[in-house]
């Protein structure tokens, strides 16, 4: 009967050991999933930063007006002003889109740095030693890796209270 609990209560602590790991790999795993999203969103704005850099140099009067050169038409205005309203409206797209970028960029950076924090408490977390009831049944073994000094109990404390004497009966 000792041994069967004492397999019960190996088998128990192998698992709580094996999870604990799990958990740690897994919240590893997820602040590194997490940083790769950062890094596709940091590429995402280097890419629309550069195209807002372009897109600021095509506004220049003089760039719209050589990217109609070649359009011959009866009001060069009304299409320079058309041409000057399309960089305009994909420039706005341009700055949403960044802004967007901008929020997702600050909650990834407080998801990580929450998994990292996640990840250094499943880390940090000391293997719970049995109670000395359960040390009593399984005759005092326990694995290697889990001893730890136990701290010293103190002892109970007895009421400096002083009692009133009862009263006998009659």
């Amino acid at each position: 009967m000792k041994i069967g609990f004492r397999i019960v209560l190996l088998m128990a602590l192998l698992l709580t050991l094996a999870a604990a790991a799990f958990a740690q790999t897994s919240a590893e795993q997820n602040a590194g999933d997490l940083r790769a999203q950062l890094n596709g969103v940091e590429a995402k704005q280097s890419e629309l930063e550069q195209r807002t850099r372009k897109i600021d140099e095509d506004l220049k009067p003089e760039n719209i007006e050589r990217s109609l050169a070649l359009t011959g038409s009866t009001r060069p205005e009304e299409l320079r002003e058309q041409r000057r309203r399309q960089l305009e409206k994909e420039k706005e797209s341009l700055r949403v889109q960044m802004d967007q970028l901008a929020a997702s960029r600050t909650r990834l950076e407080a998801a990580i740095a929450a998994a990292d924090a996640e990840s250094y408490r499943r880390s940090a977390l000391v293997v719970p030693t049995p109670s000395p009831a359960t040390a009593a049944n399984t005759g005092g073994a326990q694995p290697a890796s889990s001893v730890q000094p136990q701290q010293q109990q103190q002892p109970k404390r007895r009421s400096t209270r002083r009692r009133r004497p009862r009263r006998r009966r009659a």
